[in-house]
């Protein structure tokens, strides 16, 4: 399971930076004034080949004890709760504050390690910018800058370390390789992902129940298929933010992202009876975000009349029409229907994302929809793709060299995208085009001599 890592302190000393910068996004909102970020917001971080998921916290208060500040210190508590680690950040320019003091008091208590950050200390004194700081007793701060990165990847690197977390090498990743397939059962609460996993190790192995929220926590079952062997990860239903109470049920949230990046193949399972949800599409979202393969299950099939069955697949069409990769079943868990094609889209998903590209043949496969169809022209020149090559697997990254790269169009990307999944049936699983443009090192000297 990836380590979670929350990122804590008092209103805008930079959290939504870091989070920003940890996990190479603009999905927390950042501006200079306090308050900003309220709810508590997740993203993938990834240093090296270690992963992990970072929470970004509102500015906290934990003495408050109404009001929307208190709203947000229960949200920072309850990311304190879900994490392996937090990273308190404090505020180089403006030193130490009385809030610091009542924040590390409440931290200390968690038990949880801690890592004391001080940000904001671009063009300071290290020593000079964290004495204040060592009096919260915390152990040694370190100095950082979350805008400009400075000291980010060492603190980071201490994070995971103190986590226990290396650096995979090649052994453990053949190893993982010789492993039973992993299959996430995600989805809202209620959709029938308990039923569906009993329905097929064939007895009452996870509570089944008519209430949303049974599952509290991911659980793992073990089984076997046609001779494969197989583990499926059974997760609490996400529910919108919103929607969620109880702290044990907001819990759940971190331990099916965690699932998903555990796994090797999502089942993403919809409710036929009910519309698709902003909610569905978030779920989906996370998955595509994983890099991981993807089926979807229709459920609840049974029973519907043909206007509801189309309207469920037009609206499957419009909805979620970036996981057109992914193929889509309409099944009944209580029932069993629909269950032996689900599970070889399945294997068909885990293969695709586990497919090894020859680079010939890559090569080959762009330089023929090139020939098809040409990139647009961006100022007096074209960009031009040379080569290609596979860069991972899991899912299936394909990097693309030339030159002037940078201007090829998203409608483009798409494009070879298409071609390339037709060619090398890459069907359920997401694949990533990466671009690499060659250095031209006349560039300089021309400058230079037109100075």
């Amino acid at each position: 399971m990836k380590p979670v890592i929350a990122i804590v302190g008092r209103p805008n000393v930079g959290k939504s930076t870091l989070f920003n910068r940890l996990t190479r996004s603009r999905d927390a909102l950042v501006a200079d004034f306090s308050g900003l970020t309220r709810d508590r917001h997740y993203g993938n971080g990834r240093i090296g080949e270690r992963e992990f998921i970072c929470i970004d916290t509102g500015g906290f208060e934990p003495v408050a004890k109404t009001g929307i500040v208190a709203e947000m210190a229960k949200q920072t508590k309850q990311a304190v709760a879900e994490s392996d680690l937090i990273i308190f950040l404090v505020d180089g320019r403006l030193g130490l504050a009385p809030q610091d003091r009542v924040i590390a008091d409440f931290l200390r208590k968690t038990g949880r390690p801690v890592i004391l950050a001080v940000n904001k200390t671009e063009g300071m004194s290290e020593s000079v910018v964290t004495a204040d700081f060592h009096e919260l007793g915390l152990g040694q701060p370190e100095a950082i800058s979350s805008a400009h990165g400075d000291g980010v990847r060492s603190l980071i690197d201490d994070a995971l370390n103190r986590l226990g977390i290396v650096e995979p090498d090649e052994e453990e990743t053949t190893e993982d390789q010789e492993r039973p397939m992993k299959i996430a059962v995600v989805g809202r609460p209620n959709v029938g992902k308990s039923t569906l996993i009993n329905t097929l190790i064939g007895e009452e192995r996870v509570i089944a129940f008519d209430m949303p929220g049974t599952t509290r926590d991911a659980i793992e079952v073990p089984f076997e298929r046609a001779g494969k062997p197989y583990i499926l990860i059974d997760t609490a239903g996400l529910r919108r933010r919103g929607k969620v109470f109880e702290a044990i049920e907001k819990f759940s949230v971190v331990k099916t992202l965690q699932a998903i990046a555990d796994s090797n193949v999502v089942i993403l399972m919809l409710d036929a009876q009910q519309d698709i949800s902003e909610q569905d599409a978030h779920i989906a979202g996370y998955i595509v975000e994983a890099g991981r393969a993807l089926v979807v299950a229709v459920n609840k099939w049974d029973g519907l009349d043909s206007y509801v069955k189309e309207r469920a697949r037009v609206e499957i069409t419009q909805k979620l029409r970036f996981l057109d990769f992914a193929n889509v079943h309409p099944i009944s868990a209580k029932k069993g229907t629909g269950l032996r094609e689900l599970f070889k889209d399945v294997d068909k998903a885990y293969k695709a994302a586990m497919s090894k590209l020859s680079t010939p043949k890559l090569t080959r496969a762009m330089i023929d929809a090139v020939a098809h169809q040409q990139p647009k022209r961006v100022g007096r020149g074209r960009p031009k793709l040379r080569y290609a090559h596979q860069g991972g697997m899991n899912p299936p990254i394909v990097i693309i060299h030339g030159s002037a790269l940078d201007g090829v169009t998203d409608a483009y990307k798409r494009f070879l995208e298409g071609r390339f999944r037709e060619i090398f049936d890459l069907r359920g699983t997401p694949l990533r085009i990466e671009f690499r443009s060659a250095h031209n090192p006349y560039v300089k000297e021309e400058k230079g001599r037109k100075k």
